[in-house]
């Protein structure tokens, strides 16, 4: 059965984060808030814990996931980026925006696009977040929680917790989150391309 720790949205308590942090590295699957909606996470080297996450929400192992960073310097340690996508992710984090990028040696294989070695990366505007990726030390392997056949992600921790309590070891209550996942957005061509409309404003990323 699933943890359930009640978290401080914008002053997260420490020894709630740091158990967190353990139940990651333990090789668990959690549910947490972001500046969009609830997530998935679980550590980026644990394979089984990847594979657990994929199967909380129905999807195969040819499902893309995204490195939830800390900040630009941490994303650029899993992604290649030039100056011109330096730019555009430099303006555009933290917030509510997925960028598809060339993954470098630092992503485990079995985390890029098979044909295009890319990887999804974000890097959330959320304290709670924050606090998580500070104290683990290194990014969340991630997915938004829309599960298998709905067409909504789920949004209330109590409902979370009903639902998934038996498949996560931990559902953090940061209060209600959004409806609108983050936009994707590919820079992995000259041109930025609008994969998915979400939540973060996409006009600058349109020719």
């Amino acid at each position: 059965m699933a943890q359930y720790f009640n978290v401080h949205a914008e002053n997260p308590q420490p020894r709630l984060i740091q158990q967190t942090v353990d139940i990651l590295k333990r090789g668990g699957v959690i549910v947490y808030p972001t500046d969009s909606c609830y997530a998935l996470g679980c550590h980026i080297g644990d394979k089984e814990a990847a594979m657990r996450l994929l199967s909380v929400r129905g999807l195969d192992t040819g499902h893309d996931l995204t490195l939830v960073c800390r900040d630009l310097s941490e994303l650029g340690r899993y992604a290649q980026v030039d100056n011109a996508q330096f730019r555009l992710l430099k303006a555009h984090t933290p917030g509510p925006y997925t960028f598809i990028l060339r993954g470098t040696r630092e992503v485990p294989r079995r985390l890029l696009h098979k044909r295009h070695d890319t990887i999804g990366l974000r890097v959330p505007a959320h304290p709670l977040v924050q606090a998580l990726l500070e104290g683990l030390g290194e990014p969340i392997l991630s997915s938004t929680l829309l599960l298998y056949g709905e067409d909504v992600p789920l949004t209330e921790p109590w409902e979370i917790r009903e639902r998934l309590e038996h498949q996560v070891d931990l559902v953090i209550d940061g209060g209600a989150c959004g409806l609108t996942p983050t936009t994707v957005v590919d820079l992995t061509a000259e041109t930025p391309a609008v994969v998915r409309y979400g939540k973060g404003e996409a006009s600058a990323f349109e020719a």
